[in-house]
């Protein structure tokens, strides 16, 4: 399949990668530190990490916590290969797996006006990369593409959808032009893939509170506000 691609100014947007600063990772932008979405959202899923760790045990958590990022990882390679009608470059199984089952939903997407691109909201005062901006059966959407290793419920995966909800600002701060949804698309090693269209104005509220959080427990631990370089 081969998928069109919006012609905008990407020009606007920021260059500079992310960077760890302590356990949480920033993009620097004119001078000015923005936390990343994913940084600001673990917080708010502090507690329930550490339970499931003491739970788990530390050793097992941390290459648990590795496996899932390389898989991800993997398989979002393959999904930009696909969009982008690149050879496919990774060969492990698993990912690979992966792509083709979230492959007819992929399929779906056309109209792509950003792929893997940082954005940031000063509004907000965050950054992060989003996956993918594109139509989704006809409609402007931010779409994240996610792995998990069994099928999800929805009470799970909030911050999915408040994350996909700061992209969905981001583009609109910066491109002015309005989305229409949230796509969660999403593929489990247990042969499940699970598609979440929402509408972004239900977690605005959850995100601002959460981007509030964030700062104030930044700023109480580390005796410093997050403001310059």
């Amino acid at each position: 399949m081969k998928f069109n691609f919006i012609d905008i100014d990407k020009s606007v947007l920021p260059t500079a990668k992310g960077r760890r600063k302590g356990k949480y990772r920033f993009y620097e932008v004119n001078g000015t530190n923005y936390p990343s979405v994913t940084s600001v959202l673990g917080v708010r899923k502090k507690v329930e990490l550490q339970q499931w760790r003491d739970r788990i045990g530390e050793n097992v958590a941390n290459w648990e916590m590795g496996r899932a990022a390389r898989r991800g990882t993997a398989t979002h390679n393959l999904i930009e290969n696909y969009i982008k009608g690149e050879p496919l470059t990774e060969k492990s199984v698993l990912p690979l797996g992966l792509f083709k089952l979230m492959k007819p939903y992929i399929d779906q997407i056309d109209n792509i006006h950003l792929l893997e691109a940082i954005m940031y909201s000063p509004k907000l005062t965050i950054a992060g990369q989003v996956d993918c901006v594109a139509e989704y059966n006809g409609k402007l959407s931010v779409i994240d593409f996610k792995t998990a290793n069994k099928e999800r419920q929805e009470d799970w995966i909030e911050n999915y959808f408040l994350q996909t909800t700061a992209y969905a600002h981001m583009f609109e701060e910066t491109f002015g032009k309005p989305i229409e949804q949230i796509v969660i698309l999403l593929a489990s090693e247990d042969g499940t893939v699970q598609t979440f269209v929402k509408n972004k104005a239900d977690y605005e509220k959850e995100l601002g509170k959460a981007i509030e959080d964030f700062y104030k427990y930044y700023e109480e631990l580390n005796k410093d506000k997050i403001t310059t370089k």
